[in-house]
């Protein structure tokens, strides 16, 4: 026998951890859209890491059917190993952090208010609590807080199912948007909310019908147009994509204030109708009990409060 191998041949390569995330929010997800949100990556960014994952070990770790997802045998084996190793590295960065006086912090909210209004703001926060890292979830699930392990939540819903210490940040109005470039076109005018039956409709896709206030069909009814017929309907899972396919052109979506203020603050959205839905919802920030005495959690809350309260007076100024 000769000299052993190089260490390189002889051992196998082992994934990164941007491929194990990856792959773990796409196997808990069942959807490399939704992934893909919760990662702020885009959906064939997603698709190309579970390539290169599935290449990397030589098995096919999803079935892909029809708008849906199946782990397959090998991906439920590697599932519950990936999401402990990223458990167990979270953990460990965690206490690394805190031993060199960085203090971490753990918030949850959806997609669409994580994408369209906490992410852009972050630096503001950072910018002034430098020895605070924030970690950011993405989900539309109600997060377990402290089983989870997170510390803080912005929950969007009424206020009777908020909880009595909830802290109320913002209101919602819900009311049409579009490109301004559609309302130069001089064969569909867009004068009055009749005049929707000229222009393509962008939904949010919601089969089981749990957010009746982003339904376009919600909103016709208030303006009593129930009888109306689009030109066209697009139909997306995420209302972070429908934001960006309406300042594209691609057609009229239903804004949510104050997701869309920065869109039209810089003309990039208009609302085109006076007057809008109130579907009496609000975000609220809920606080983990075993988190309520810390000071970056107040911080947190502090600076939450103090942007929402400008938005506020800004949708008052704006009418």
């Amino acid at each position: 026998m000769g000299m052993s191998e190089p260490l390189s041949r002889t051992q196998p390569r082992l994934p990164s951890l941007d491929l194990l995330k990856g792959f773990e929010a796409a196997a808990r997800l069942l959807s490399f859209t939704k992934a893909g949100s919760e990662l702020f990556l885009s959906q064939s960014a997603v698709s190309r890491q579970i390539q290169e994952l599935e290449e990397q070990l030589g098995v096919k770790l999803f079935q892909r059917r029809h708008r849906a997802l199946a782990l397959t045998e090998a991906g439920q084996v590697l599932y519950p190993a990936a999401a402990q190793v990223l458990a167990t590295m979270r953990g460990v960065t965690d206490r690394l952090r805190a031993a060199t006086g960085r203090r971490a912090l753990a918030v949850t909210t959806t997609q669409s208010l994580a994408s369209l209004w906490l992410i852009p703001r972050l630096a503001g926060f950072t910018r002034t609590h430098p020895d605070v890292d924030v970690r950011i979830s993405a989900d539309a699930r109600v997060m377990d807080l402290e089983r989870d392990g997170l510390d803080l939540a912005i929950r969007h819903g009424p206020a009777n199912l908020s909880g009595p210490d909830a802290v109320r940040l913002f209101g919602e109005r819900v009311f049409p948007v579009c490109s301004p470039k559609l309302l130069e076109d001089p064969k569909r005018p867009m004068r009055e909310p009749a005049d929707l039956r000229h222009h393509v409709l962008l939904h949010y896709d919601d089969p089981e019908g749990r957010h009746p206030w982003l339904n376009w069909r919600t909103w016709l009814e208030v303006a009593r147009l129930t009888d109306l017929r689009p030109a066209g309907s697009l139909l997306f899972s995420g209302y972070d994509q429908i934001i960006p396919a309406a300042i594209a052109g691609h057609g009229v979506a239903l804004g949510r204030s104050p997701l869309v203020r920065e869109a039209i603050a810089a003309g990039e959205l208009v609302a085109p109708f006076k007057g809008s839905a109130d579907p009496a919802r609000a975000y609220y920030a809920v606080v983990a009990k075993n988190a309520a005495r810390r000071k970056e959690v107040a911080d947190f809350i502090a600076w939450l409060k103090e942007e929402s309260a400008q938005d506020e007076a800004a949708a008052v100024r704006g009418g």
